[in-house]
């Protein structure tokens, strides 16, 4: 598996202070996709809908409404 590219504005085009680190989203060769974000599982975890679950090796990511919104243009429809 691989990065085939990034969804959105790199962090430069953002305004990430350090011009390197921020939320991202790539697409995958696999055709999944990768989010680095910030790890909120503790604080979210309970507030889950009744219909909502996680496994023990998945974490809760959050993203800025910002990095979301630019990726939208590069997410496909299908």
């Amino acid at each position: 598996m691989s990065i085939v590219r990034r969804l959105g504005d790199p962090p430069k085009l953002r305004g990430s202070g350090t011009m390197e680190t921020c939320p991202d989203l790539f697409e995958l060769s696999d055709g999944s996709f990768a989010v680095i974000g910030t790890d909120r599982t503790e604080e979210l975890d309970s507030l889950l809908p009744a219909d909502a679950a996680r496994a023990d090796y998945e974490r809760i990511v959050v993203i800025t409404r910002d990095t979301l919104l630019r990726a939208k243009r590069d997410i496909p429809d299908a």
